[in-house]
């Protein structure tokens, strides 16, 4: 439990750190700062990730559960809609590609059977 959540703690703050890295990366000991932040959370004397989740992260998502829970719904139906989409577009390329290389190979191969006349066929040696 513990390091679940540092890691959803410390997700937070790289999210957080993309932003911050540009506005405030000038200031003096940024850098520095950052890295003592970083230990102060992993630190299990102080405990830093354990008092940040209890403090703002579980009751934020604990206020917001339900609203999270309708995002995962709609999310997996647009993604099961999205995966049916995109097999029945490969299908239909397939089965496009196949039919093209049917066509093609039959007239090649009605060109090599045009190509055996009777004559030609007489004019090879009888090895019976």
């Amino acid at each position: 439990v513990r390091w679940m959540m540092y890691w959803i703690v410390f997700a937070l703050f790289m999210a957080m750190e993309t932003i911050t890295d540009l506005l405030i990366s000038w200031f003096p000991f940024y850098y520095e700062m950052k890295m003592a932040f970083v230990l102060w959370l992993l630190s299990p004397y102080t405990r830093g990730a354990s008092l940040l989740y209890r403090k703002f992260v579980h009751p934020t998502l604990s206020s917001k559960e339900k609203e999270i829970d309708s995002y995962i719904i709609q999310t997996k139906e647009r993604g099961y809609q999205a995966m049916v989409s995109f097999g029945k577009r490969g299908l239909n390329l397939a089965a496009t590609a196949a039919v093209q290389a049917a066509t093609k190979s039959q007239g090649a191969l009605a060109g090599r059977l045009r190509s055996f006349s009777m004559q030609d066929l007489r004019s090879l040696p009888d090895q019976t």
